[in-house]
């Protein structure tokens, strides 16, 4: 592991217990976790290899592999990755830093036809690093392959500095939107989801 994350930083004990808690609450209360997966769904073919890269407690994960994809979640956090693996049995759950990303190290060599980082991942890295998580997310795909990234607008990760890291990652933008729903991108808007494409070689 690099530097550590915000996640580790900026938060206080017991956060992430809190945050697989919340998730397995909201989850037996039937609310809707799975928005960010509907929408990578309509993005990639059937049966597509995906990365879910800051996979949290692995509730887009398995929304996707529930879909038919076959799913690889990686996570920085130890305790959210047992969550995901007590939880969700069937994708392959992995303790990583998307800073320095090297799955074919880990056994996973094929490349992804696409990744998500839902839930505001890129604004937990360790400041400094979001390049270099796009970079690496960016390296693990195959040509023509797609990223989907959501953040909060107020997170401290300008939107600016985000598309610059971007295009140094070798990403270029294809969709902005407000919403993981689709609502249509507006510059004081608090959340921004976009895709990004790996050009094709």
């Amino acid at each position: 592991m690099g530097k550590p994350t915000r996640w580790v930083t900026d938060t206080g004990p017991g956060h992430s217990q809190w945050y697989i808690d919340r998730f397995r609450r909201l989850a037996a209360e039937g609310a809707d976790l799975a928005g960010e997966a509907r929408l990578l769904d309509t993005m990639v073919r059937p049966g597509a290899r995906i990365l879910d890269a800051g996979c949290g407690t692995g509730r887009v994960g398995a929304a996707l592999a529930a879909r038919g994809h076959r799913v690889v979640g990686v996570d920085a956090d130890p305790a959210l990755v047992e969550a995901a693996r007590a939880d969700h049995p069937g994708p392959r759950w992995l303790v990583g830093d998307l800073a320095d990303l090297d799955l074919a190290a880990q056994g996973e060599p094929e490349p992804f036809d696409a990744a998500v980082c839902a839930g505001n991942v890129l604004a937990f890295v360790a400041p400094g690093t979001e390049r270099a998580v796009l970079s690496r997310i960016a390296a693990h795909l195959r040509p023509d392959g797609i990223v989907v990234v959501g953040f909060g607008t107020d997170r401290g990760y300008p939107l600016t500095d985000f598309d610059a890291d971007a295009v140094a990652a070798g990403l270029r933008l294809e969709h902005r939107f407000a919403t993981w729903d689709l609502r249509p991108w507006r510059e004081d808007a608090d959340f921004a989801v976009t895709a990004l494409r790996k050009p094709a070689a």
